[in-house]
């Protein structure tokens, strides 16, 4: 039978040593590797090549969101199971947007988050119970209000992607590191956001990004 080649990347270790006791006995299932950060996730991923990555966005260097379309890039068959603590539909909705096969909450029963590795690994998408309840409540309070068009939306997804490592404070040259580009390209990308938003900081743009609920404070801080 062959295996599911699984990549851990969570920054505590307690919660890595909990998933390798669900996960190491299961005949189907391979831990192939463990990443404590974004950038670690980065490096292992090109590395190993898993065919599922479980991955919290609550991490030091790169949090989970912002990394999922670099993950995408480098490793375009590894598919992205989002194990997270947080239930927000803001946050669901834009780990799912980026890429992410399977969304589970860290408090749901381990079979939640089996059948999330297997369903990825498949090509299918996955949400946990508590999180099809919170989209469902989401749906329900909101889909009468017309969505109002916020300059971030009118951002590319490059840009995007680029004001998100702004707000978490990486410089110019290790954002062309992480999205493979120059760092011309970097400050391109930056004078474009500011001329389109009017935000001309990295604190700025972390307090719009708070305000409009782009970001989470906890996560920003993390």
């Amino acid at each position: 039978m062959k295996r599911i080649r699984v990549l851990l990347a969570d920054d505590h270790e307690i919660m890595r040593e909990g998933l390798k006791l669900l996960l190491a006995p299961q005949a189907d299932l391979e831990i192939v590797g463990e990443a404590v950060d974004g950038v670690d996730v980065m490096e292992q991923v090109r590395r190993l090549q898993p065919e599922v990555i479980v991955l919290d966005i609550a991490m030091p260097r790169l949090n989970g969101l912002d990394a999922i379309p670099l993950l995408r890039n480098c490793a375009p068959d590894s598919k992205v199971v989002i194990l997270s603590a947080y239930e927000k539909e803001a946050f669901i909705h834009e780990a799912l947007k980026a890429g992410a096969h399977a969304y589970v909450i860290k408090g749901a029963p381990s079979r939640e988050l089996l059948d999330a590795i297997r369903a990825a690994a498949r090509d299918r998408s996955y949400l946990s119970s508590q999180v099809q309840k919170e989209v469902i409540r989401s749906y329900l309070t909101n889909h009468r209000k017309k969505p109002a068009i916020s300059d971030f939306d009118a951002l590319s997804e490059r840009e995007q992607q680029v004001f998100r490592l702004l707000v978490e404070g990486n410089n110019g040259q290790q954002i062309a590191d992480l999205l493979c580009i120059s760092t011309k390209t970097v400050d391109k990308h930056r004078a474009s956001i500011v001329r389109k938003t009017g935000l001309d900081n990295p604190v700025r743009m972390a307090q719009y990004a708070i305000r409009s609920g782009l970001l989470d404070p906890d996560l920003w801080q993390e």
